[in-house]
């Protein structure tokens, strides 16, 4: 269509590596106006989680609609609202032993870092935070600061002030626990560093090229906010609901976040829905003193109860993910032993994986010929030298499979020349024999 190239800006980027007019999809593929179907490992960066117009979600959702439920409300007391808190407490929150207030901010992910870094300031009086190298926590001015890319940085126009970068885990060499060198700066009144109000951080940075944090380097961390008054903040945005296997991405390393930040997949459908959960004595804030007309997307609430009602209710769909995740993990070591080559090694946990190229020519090439062979999967990182897998955590394992042999025929064919390649193993028996 030629509107495109006659009226939209030029700031488009999943367009241009995906040049189709998409029109229909449902659960792990995508379809475009000629139909044909595309297996979506992208999700929406993330957002999709549980696959394009979940059924079960679309009749809660027309159910709503059709009775004309509230469509917007600010901050209103609604139904839909009070529904989704219940089931959030009851089901996410309580069985985890986390005692959280939930505030409702604008509906994107960096919304709901500029209300953490805001409130965390004002708690402590103090305008330093502390960001990681890689990390990326949005684009509007308060969590770009927070930003490690230089591209998304650069597009400012202004100077980036009130934070201090420190290396994230594993930057600086495996051997190396750059949390004993944060430490060091903020024991040494002549480092340089002002005392941080807070410290901001990913458990997995997923723009910045799917690097995991130990769970040791997490806990350290925690304990350095500790020593030294300082809030953690957790930016879950991408890394929770579900990814990494368990519903926030930090559970299972057994560390307490003072703040959470959550969008993306948090409203099940796609809709726009972010919140910033505080522990109750940090909740602070002066009625009104952080607001935004979208902040009570009730559409969002109905599809994200529907999302903890049905996935979240017990472990099961859990175990599911971190089944599918060992899967990956085993497929992606198998890449990379028979076409690394010195190239290829992987990264991530969870069903937040990738494949880390030698550089982002590369991981372009392999992820155009993946698109090829009908598949939408796209790079991160610094240099976009990561090939990031976020499927729908619903995807089946037949499609799951299907994609993992597209990327290693797309892998064969950049590195090779060759066109096809054997069947691939099928892990998931082996699996289910060694279970």
């Amino acid at each position: 269509m030629k509107i495109f190239e006659e009226i939209e800006s030029e700031v488009q980027s999943y367009a241009r590596a995906f040049p189709r007019v998409f029109n229909r999809a449902q659960g792990e593929f995508l379809y475009d106006e000629d139909g044909n179907q595309y297996l979506d490992f992208l999700a929406g960066a993330g957002t999709l989680n549980y696959g394009h117009n979940n059924p079960l979600f679309k009749e809660k959702l027309l159910e709503y609609i059709q009775a004309d439920g509230i469509t917007h409300g600010l901050d209103l007391h609604t139904r839909a609202k009070g529904e989704f808190l219940e089931a959030f407490n009851e089901k996410i929150l309580k069985p985890r032993s986390l005692d959280y207030v939930v505030q409702f901010t604008g509906p994107t992910g960096t919304n709901a870092v500029e209300a953490a870094l805001k409130l965390a300031r004002n708690i402590k009086g103090r305008e330093n935070i502390v960001a990681f190298t890689n990390g990326f926590h949005g684009v509007s001015l308060g969590a770009l600061a927070a930003t490690g890319n230089a591209h998304h940085r650069g597009a400012s126009g202004v100077s980036l002030n009130g934070t201090t970068r420190m290396p994230y885990d594993g930057y600086l060499g495996e051997d190396f626990d750059t949390t004993a060198y944060l430490d060091k700066v903020l024991s040494d009144s002549s480092s340089g560093v002002d005392a941080p109000a807070a410290v901001i951080v990913e458990t997995v940075q997923g723009e910045g090229g799917i690097n995991a944090a130990s769970f040791e380097w997490l806990r350290n961390l925690e304990a350095v906010c500790r020593k030294h008054d300082m809030l953690l903040i957790v930016d879950d945005i991408q890394a929770g609901c579900g990814r990494t296997g368990t519903y926030f991405s930090f559970e299972e390393v057994g560390i307490k976040p003072d703040i959470v930040t959550m969008s993306k997949s948090l409203g099940g459908y796609g809709l726009p829905f972010a919140v910033v959960l505080i522990k109750p004595d940090l909740d602070q804030w002066k009625p009104g003193e952080h607001n935004g007309t979208f902040r009570g997307n009730n559409f969002a609430f109905v599809t994200a109860r529907a999302a903890i009602d049905h996935y979240w209710s017990d472990d099961a769909f859990s175990k599911e993910i971190k089944r599918k995740g060992h899967y990956v993990s085993q497929r992606l070591e198998s890449i990379v032993a028979n076409y690394g080559d010195g190239n290829f090694t992987t990264c991530g946990r969870g069903m937040f994986q990738g494949i880390n190229c030698v550089n982002g020519e590369l991981a372009g090439a392999i992820t155009r010929k993946a698109f090829k062979h009908g598949m939408i999967v796209e790079t991160s990182g610094a240099e976009d030298h990561v090939v990031k897998f976020l499927c729908p955590l619903i995807i089946s394992d037949e499609s799951l499979k299907k994609g993992l042999d597209i990327v290693e025929q797309a892998i064969r064919e950049t590195c090779a020349g060759e066109e096809r390649i054997p069947e691939a193993v099928d892990y998931f028996e082996e699996l289910r024999k060694t279970a």
